[in-house]
Formats: structure tokens, C-alpha cells, sequence
């Protein structure tokens, strides 16, 4: 998590990469129809808070807190219109129990060090009968940017980094461990991209700046496919994962 505690911008060049999708119905939308909206909300790693800056809020009924362990992410997420924020550890949340209706962690289980202590904070914190939602990649997403690792002398280069072994095979047991009905749904989308600039900007986001050598191998091997396919194509393995907390 060290690359996002002082800036914003890595994770902006990573969310740029997916505009895009060949899906015309962006993550976004498609995540905001299957939120659970209603009554007390919290969204743990909630970034630079783009997910309430894309989806439609019930004007009533919605009490909206945010937090991050970033201070950088946190001075974003104040720009939230209405939504309480706090600085947090995801293991550590200052709430009391049953405090929630709703629990959000969209796409940041896997940068923690103990995912399992996150998941049992959401399920304290939730209300009997109360929903969580799980955003994770598959252990195959965006194979073709971690291809490029070879070309340019980073064979170690993984941009759908995990920091533990949270992915799409794998949470849905974890998360059964602390709810129940678990449920899990495929988004539908790859990635088409035109030229090389985002791709690389995307891949110095996770390494750092490219050296020119780097950058010239990367941009060939891009343009190469965009000249024979029409497009940098990148398959995608995103899916959301809801639950409930027992009401027992």
C-alpha cells in the first residue's frame, strides 16, 4: 500500500487503462446497480472515492462513511459531498459492532497483509442481516500487461499485484468463513487499447519511471499488436462477491 500514501496518481493511471473496456456499461454502473444503498454504508479502501463520483446516491436513506489507510486518498475522499471520512486501518476499524447495514471493500482486499482480519472486522461491524460486497481480480487478469515483464528485463513485473493470495478462486471460501449466502458475479469486459501511451503508463505505475530502453521494447511490442489487431487487447477477470452476515 506504500504506493498510494502519499499520492493519488498511480492509482489514476491504473483506473485510465480501463476506459478502455469493451464492455459499454463501465464498472462503475454496473457495480452501482448491485451495491446494497441504503441506510448505513461504509466503504473500507475507498481510494480516491471515484465509485460515489460515478454512481448515483438515494437522495434519503444513505449515511455514507469512507475510509483509507492513505492520508493522500483521504484528502480526496473529503471532496465527497455528505460522506463522514476516516483514516483507518481495514484490520482496525474504530466502529462499534453492528454499526453498518452495509459493508463496500471494491478492489483492495488484496494490498492488505492480513485479509482474513479484514474480513472478520466487516462481519463485527455489520448488523445482523447485513450485506458486504467484495471486489477481486482473477489470478489471469490483465495476463498480456504482465507479459510485457520479459520484453523489457522485468520478468517480476505482476500489474494485477497482489499482496497476499486474495483472488477471484480464492475469496469466495474466505468470505464464507465469516457470512453467509455468498454469491459471486463475473463482470463481463476486456480491454481494447488503441496506442501504446496507456499501456506504459500503466506499467510505470506499478514499476516505476520506464528507462528509455524499456520504454522502446514496451512500445514496440504494443504497437506491433495495435497494427495487427487493431487494438493492445487485454482480458480482464474481475467479480463481485456479496454476502450477508448471519442475523442470528
Amino acid at each position: 500500500m506504500d504506493q498510494y500514501a502519499t499520492t493519488t496518481g498511480n492509482l489514476a493511471a491504473r483506473m485510465a487503462l480501463h476506459a478502455y473496456g469493451t464492455n459499454p456499461q463501465g464498472w462503475f454502473a454496473w457495480l452501482g446497480e448491485r451495491l446494497p444503498l441504503a441506510g448505513d454504508v461504509l466503504e473500507v479502501g475507498a481510494g480516491t472515492g471515484e465509485l460515489w463520483r460515478r454512481v448515483g446516491r438515494p437522495e434519503t436513506g444513505l449515511r455514507l462513511t469512507l475510509t483509507d489507510f492513505s492520508p493522500a486518498m483521504c484528502d480526496r475522499l473529503r471532496e465527497v459531498p455528505g460522506a463522514r471520512v476516516q483514516r483507518c486501518d481495514a484490520t482496525h476499524l474504530p466502529y462499534a459492532d453492528a454499526t453498518f447495514d452495509a459493508v463496500i471493500a471494491n478492489h483492495m482486499l488484496y494490498h492488505l497483509d492480513d485479509p482474513d482480519a479484514a474480513l472478520a472486522e466487516f462481519a463485527r461491524v455489520l448488523r445482523p442481516g447485513g450485506r458486504i460486497a467484495v471486489a477481486v481480480n482473477g489470478r489471469d487478469h490483465l495476463a498480456e500487461l504482465d507479459a510485457l515483464g520479459p520484453v523489457i528485463g522485468r520478468p517480476d513485473l505482476a500489474v494485477g499485484f497482489h499482496e497476499n493470495d486474495v483472488t477471484a478462486e480464492t475469496t469466495p471460501a474466505r468470505v464464507a468463513a465469516h457470512f453467509t449466502d455468498v454469491t459471486v458475479e463475473r463482470y463481463p469486459d476486456d480491454l481494447a487499447v488503441p496506442a501504446p501511451k496507456p499501456v506504459l503508463a500503466y506499467v510505470a505505475s506499478v514499476i516505476g519511471p520506464l528507462t528509455t530502453a524499456q520504454e522502446s521494447a514496451a512500445r514496440d511490442v504494443v504497437q506491433a499488436r495495435v497494427e495487427t489487431d487493431g487494438a493492445f487487447r487485454v482480458r480482464k477477470h474481475t467479480v463481485l462477491i456479496s454476502a450477508v452476515r448471519d442475523s442470528r
